[in-house]
């Protein structure tokens, strides 16, 4: 329960995410910070930042945030100017239309679709690429402040089958390669999602979480 610190994050609870994991680290890079895990609408609004995580099938996610009424939520906070961080699927939702199961339509709040990645994946040198992609892959990245005092090219960790294809390329802030080059993080205005998972990045993940407890959302 928030009780007005200074610096509130609240991390939106619609039962999919690594919620404790990501209020762990959180709390370890921003200790004057409260973090609070909620679905009370007004705690979330009363937040400072706030973020969207998400695991799972999306057609599950996309139930449970229109069932809870979180996808007007997510809308307010976004129109609020407070800033917000999607996580994986957390991504995922922000956009218009996933190929996962047999095609699901998403919160439309970014342009774009998720693609499965596909079968028979190849590397570069022919060997042959797993699906999911789970692991580390390095990600390139513009200059935006969340990447503050992350190095070009650091190792970020990965759990997906489907990846982003955004539709407007100045929105793309960070890109990766598993046998094509994928988007792994939007950027628009207060709002920045990634498909890797901080919380399980190590030092890069929590750098990027500590740049996220400070952003005032403007680039």
């Amino acid at each position: 329960m928030p009780t007005g610190s200074r610096n509130r994050i609240a991390i939106i609870d619609y039962g999919m995410g690594n919620l404790h994991s990501v209020e762990s680290a959180f709390e370890k890079v921003a200790p004057e910070a409260e973090v609070f895990i909620s679905r009370n609408p007004v705690e979330i609004l009363s937040a400072d930042r706030v973020v969207l995580p998400g695991v799972g099938a999306i057609r599950d996610c996309m139930g449970e945030i229109r069932r809870l009424g979180f996808d007007q939520l997510v809308r307010d906070v976004i129109v609020s100017g407070k800033p917000l961080l999607g996580i994986c699927v957390g991504m995922q939702v922000l956009m218009q239309y996933s190929e996962e199961n047999d095609g699901i339509e998403c919160l439309g709040i970014l342009p774009g679709q998720v693609r499965f990645f596909g079968r028979r994946l190849q590397g570069t040198d022919g060997e042959h690429l797993k699906v999911p992609h789970m692991g580390w892959n390095q990600v390139e990245h513009n200059q935006h402040p969340l990447w503050a005092g992350i190095e070009q090219n650091s190792r970020f960790y990965f759990v997906h089958s489907y990846y982003v294809e955004a539709a407007e390329s100045e929105q793309i802030a960070g890109c990766s390669h598993y046998s094509r080059e994928f988007s792994v993080a939007l950027s628009c205005d207060n709002l920045f999602a990634v498909q890797f998972h901080p919380e399980k990045s190590h030092d890069n993940g929590l750098q990027f979480l500590k740049n996220f407890s400070h952003w005032d959302g403007r680039v």
